[in-house]
């Protein structure tokens, strides 16, 4: 049940990344493919109604790793309080600019609220992946398992480096929803832009890759290479798309790859020590087995129903494409 639980969260982190990926990237391209008044309208249009229904991941999976390993929640949000308070006011500054951009008539207010929606989409696509590196490289723990690092220590290299790769990719996701959803000269650009971010991908994939192969030891063994390969070749299947909703599946795939690497390089730990120690795994963060039973239970049905409900839902609203005209 353990590792049934690992799965599950591994699961709505990669639901997560996929979805809200793509509006994140694309609010990360935002200023650059989209030049006038009316093209960011129609943009902003594009994620309208995904951007807020996709952060439920987000808050579904912090749940679920606070139901299933209170130990491990604890412990994250000691030692990333404030990343996760940074994180927190750009996730409220994302969701004003969506939202109170048309509210007036005036270019200066809806370009103040573009830049806001920009720079706090790349920003964050950046923090999420330094998060990611840091806990694949460990971080200082006490033996209660609480952080006793500073927030400068979060900022190591290889957790950067992390960051700029999650942010690169998802600006490419985001491109490929842009290409697939929107029509007119937007989509022409995304297009471009969709072509572009891979060869700039591959590269921060190679770093991060040979960085990885480094710094964990457990991401030598062969038998975990399957998924960066899926993922390289998922790439590949980027660059070669011939229509945006083929460049989106192919950089979903590459993401769920990622994801899916990052999780067996992992398991069975949930927060590493740094620079050596046990940690936090699936065992010793997690409550009794009766709780643990039951919170899988109740977290797997509702995982379940928001992925029927979701995909119900963007068949529905995927149907019609944004134009500028």
């Amino acid at each position: 049940m353990n590792a049934a639980a690992f799965v599950l969260i591994a699961a709505m982190i990669a639901g997560y990344v996929i979805l809200d990926g793509y509006d994140l990237g694309l609010g990360a391209i935002h200023l650059l493919y989209a030049r006038t008044d009316r093209e960011r309208s129609a943009s902003l249009a594009a994620i309208g109604p995904f951007w807020n229904g996709n952060e439920v991941m987000l808050i579904s999976a912090a749940a679920t790793l606070f139901a299933l390993f209170p130990k491990a929640y604890a412990a994250s949000f000691s030692g990333f309080y404030l990343p996760f308070i940074i994180v927190l006011w750009l996730l409220m500054v994302r969701g004003m600019s969506i939202e109170l951009r048309g509210h007036f008539e005036s270019d200066l207010w809806r370009g103040f609220w573009d830049v806001g929606f920009s720079i706090s989409s790349a920003l964050l696509a950046l923090l999420f992946g330094v998060a990611i590196g840091n806990i694949i490289r460990g971080v200082p723990l006490d033996s209660s398992g609480y952080f006793t690092g500073t927030f400068s220590f979060l900022l190591n290299g290889y957790a950067l480096a992390v960051g700029v790769f999650a942010l690169l990719a998802l600006a490419m996701h985001g491109a490929a929803f842009a290409w697939m959803r929107t029509d007119g000269v937007i989509a022409d650009r995304a297009q471009r832009i969709t072509r572009l971010l891979p060869f700039a991908v591959f590269v921060l994939f190679a770093i991060v890759t040979a960085m990885t192969l480094f710094i964990h030891p457990a991401a030598r063994n062969p038998a975990l290479w399957l998924a960066p390969i899926l993922a390289f070749v998922a790439l590949v299947g980027v660059l070669l798309a011939r229509n945006g909703a083929a460049a989106l599946v192919a950089s979903s795939l590459m993401l769920l790859a990622l994801v899916t690497s990052a999780a067996t390089t992992l398991f069975p730990s949930l927060l590493p020590s740094y620079p050596s120690g046990a940690g936090l795994d699936i065992y010793n963060a997690a409550p009794n087995a009766y709780s643990l039973n039951n919170a899988f239970f109740v977290a797997a049905i509702g995982f379940g129903a928001v992925l029927v409900y979701g995909t119900l839902a963007m068949r529905r609203m995927l149907a019609r494409r944004i134009g500028t005209s």
